[in-house]
């Protein structure tokens, strides 16, 4: 049984934003403070992810874990009410990331996701492998 009722879900899950969350908004915000300018939400790359480099063809999302399944094989049998709804929407999400990852690496895109958790708890580590990957593709295009 849910520990909330029908009408604090709903508002909960109505407040849920699909761009522009605090994890994502912290992640942008130490970038640009080191200096790193990227574009947010970019609908001309396929998946719109939340961060992109173009000129370095990064592409970066924020992942929440409850949206995106993290640990899904463990986690999934947590959900107590409307099952079948949240199987399939997961199970769908899990799979359109997979999806999005292939098509974007076959075009020559470097794609890192990150976990809200991981960026909560580790910013500065996550903000380290994005410009680790940034001097990772200088480096191979100045060898070009």
């Amino acid at each position: 049984m849910d520990k909330l009722t029908k009408e604090q879900r709903r508002k909960n899950m109505q407040a849920v934003k699909s761009k522009g969350s605090k994890i994502e908004t912290a992640l942008a915000k130490e970038l640009w403070a080191s200096g790193y300018r990227y574009r947010k939400n970019n609908k001309s790359i396929y998946g719109k992810p939340d961060l992109t480099f173009a000129k370095y063809k990064i592409a970066i999302f924020v992942d929440g874990e409850f949206w995106h399944g993290k640990d899904w094989e463990l986690k999934k049998n947590e959900h107590k009410s409307n099952q079948d709804f949240w199987f399939t929407k997961i199970e769908r999400n899990i799979e359109r990331d997979k999806e999005v990852n292939k098509k974007l690496l076959s075009e020559g895109w470097k794609v890192l996701r990150f976990w809200g958790k991981e960026i909560e708890k580790n910013l500065r580590t996550c903000k380290e492998k994005i410009v680790d990957t940034i001097n990772e593709v200088k480096k191979e295009n100045s060898e070009r």
